[in-house]
């Protein structure tokens, strides 16, 4: 254990004891070198031994030393200390108490201070999550307000070490098991939507007193997330507007794909929700969740059996092809065409034909029988003859028609 009074890297002395953990203690200590206070984290001795979690720890404390944000305690250095053989991290030191401090001074806090920090934590993890980074261990405990109100995100990185290190055991996870997401809690990789769902708790505790599942056991809150939703926080606190209820309760949503894609969206949801307006990204999130529910409904609820028919004449073995609504539509408009009439062009062309020969013979018999009454003679003669011809020449044309146009 250190010793208060003692340097670390030979420039920071520490002057008194913040807080210890698990993995670490912070000091406030005193730079010499820039002559201003700062906080120090201690790693544990047992880890100082452990090369993986080190390499990773350093790896994650640089990407911390990137974030440079009025929400996120600034890091300004880390290393090894080679006398007392220990790990440590200098960061920007923040007077003030943490939430979790808060919470235990109150039972829960005003609407729209609870909103204030909510809103203030969303912009530092938007700023860390665009720059790669995610938190992975988003509590109270790990949120100060300094004396200007201004809120500070810390201990990134650490939990990113510690997770991809074999000191935690198959099976268990990193971060306060009541602030994890449920695909955290079976094990899965964090991602931003994490940080938003462990946020939403943070807000859920401020706003009601209490966490929303209270469980002994980290099997039995993930049971209890996947059963259903928490208590409405409106119902729990009347100050409470129901739309910031709804903002709170769509963070806490069982599924990534039903909460806020970005800590700035959640942002957005709570301001809105402290002035008693829904914001449109939680409007469109009740909504498609609303649908999916539905859906899931109409998929899951399968209709009563109908009641057995009386027996019937057995059915054919192959039952009739209804047509297709197309051939349908065709049938119809082909019954509603007229009946095409006969093609009639060649017996009209044979009709037109013998009538032509039947005037032309008529044309030659009266040029006959005007010759023929020159000799009145023969007249008579010729005209038996002609009429007999004629006669002949129309049966046989009538006959020609008639076979024509049968």
């Amino acid at each position: 254990m250190a010793v208060l009074g003692v340097e670390i890297a030979g420039r920071y002395r520490l002057d008194e004891r913040l807080g210890a953990g698990g993995m670490s203690t912070v000091y406030r200590a005193r730079d010499s070198v820039l002559e201003r206070q700062v906080a120090v984290k201690l790693l544990a001795e047992h880890l100082a031994d452990d090369d993986g979690f080190v390499a990773r720890f350093r790896r994650e404390a640089l990407a911390a030393a990137k974030l440079i944000h009025p929400n996120v305690v600034q890091v300004y250095d880390s290393g090894l200390d080679t006398e007392a053989h220990r790990h440590f991290i200098v960061m920007e030191y923040v007077k003030g108490p943490t939430v979790a401090q808060l919470l235990r001074e109150h039972d829960r806090l005003p609407v729209e201070r609870a909103a204030d920090i909510a809103a203030q934590a969303c912009e530092g993890l938007e700023y860390a999550h665009r720059h790669g980074v995610i938190h992975r261990d988003v509590k109270p405990g790990n949120l100060i307000v300094n004396p200007d109100g201004v809120v500070k995100l810390v201990d990134f990185g650490i939990a990113k070490a510690a997770e991809d290190s074999h000191i935690t055991k198959i099976g268990s996870v990193v971060g306060t098991a009541a602030y994890l997401s449920p695909e955290r809690a079976q094990g899965d990789e964090a991602t931003a939507s994490a940080d938003v769902y462990s946020l939403g708790v943070v807000v859920y505790q401020m706003l009601a007193g209490r966490l929303p599942y209270e469980t002994a056991s980290l099997t039995e809150l993930a049971t209890r997330q996947q059963e259903g939703a928490p208590d409405p926080l409106h119902e729990l606190n009347r100050e409470v507007p129901p739309a910031l209820s709804r903002a709170v309760g769509r963070a806490l949503a069982p599924t990534r794909e039903h909460r806020y894609a970005t800590a700035a969206e959640f942002g957005e949801a709570i301001r809105d929700g402290a002035r008693g307006r829904d914001s449109a990204v939680t409007m469109l999130l009740e909504t498609q969740a609303t649908q999916v529910a539905d859906d899931t409904a109409r998929t899951t609820v399968l209709p009563a059996p109908a009641p057995a028919a009386p027996a019937r004449a057995p059915a054919p073995a192959t039952a009739p092809v209804r047509a297709p609504r197309r051939s349908r539509r065709q049938a119809r408009a082909a019954a509603a065409r007229p009946e095409p009439k006969p093609r009639r062009r060649r017996g009209a062309f044979t009709r037109f034909m013998a009538l032509m020969f039947l005037f032309g013979l008529i044309a030659t018999v009266v040029a006959a029988i005007v010759i023929a009454n020159v000799d009145s003679g023969g007249a008579q003669d010729f005209e038996r003859v002609v009429t007999e011809r004629v006669q002949d020449q129309i049966d046989g044309i009538r006959k020609l028609i008639d076979d024509a146009t049968k």
